[in-house]
């Protein structure tokens, strides 16, 4: 093993797998504001979701003044649309890559979906905890998910063939991307609880 210093963020020195979502929010001039977020989790076993934002982000300012989110999770065959949510502001504070993207409108919140991903979720804003770097966690609590169907996990259904079959995108920090479809049952010990 070799030491590396921790006198500046050790974060891309290395590869680390991480989720890579779309959080969609509404900006204050009542258009919606996609942007692609790849340090996201769920927020224990509840149905609690969290994500690192800055307040430099138009995403931070949004939930903050409007209490709500919703996540995205692409699929592989998502990647360009997904880069397109990463899309710079332009002068006017647009991003104009916004407006070729495939959108839905959630249900129980004010914001939008990428239209054919494959888990959606619509979040409440829970806490926003400051004073991470220049960086914050924003948590919310999720109040309606919707699940593509042949992505639902099910009794008859094999997890292996369903993950072959409608495989998923994953975040190789920093800067690359991998379609996961091999998987193994990881081996829990006897009596293992969570």
């Amino acid at each position: 093993m070799q030491t590396i210093s921790t006198d500046h963020p050790i974060w891309e020195r290395f590869f680390t797998v991480n989720p890579l979502v779309i959080v969609g929010s509404k900006e204050e001039d009542g258009r919606y504001d996609l942007a692609p977020k790849h340090m996201a989790f769920p927020m224990g076993w509840k149905n609690y979701f969290g994500f690192v934002c800055t307040p430099r982000h138009g995403t931070y300012q949004n939930i903050k003044r409007t209490g709500e989110f919703s996540v995205s999770y692409p699929k592989p065959s998502q990647v360009v649309i997904t880069s397109l949510t990463a899309t710079p502001r332009c002068d006017d504070d647009t991003k104009p890559g916004l407006a070729v993207l495939p959108q839905v409108p959630a249900e129980t919140i004010d914001s939008v979906f990428v239209e054919d991903s494959y888990l959606q979720l619509e979040c409440t804003l829970g806490k926003i905890i400051d004073g991470f770097g220049e960086n914050s966690l924003i948590t919310g609590r999720v109040v309606r998910a919707y699940v593509d169907e042949d992505s639902l996990r099910s009794e008859g259904k094999d997890d292996n063939d369903l993950i072959f079959n409608e495989p998923l995108l994953a975040y190789l920090a920093p800067g690359r991307y991998s379609v996961i479809k091999q998987s193994q049952s990881f081996p829990f010990p006897k009596d293992f609880k969570k």
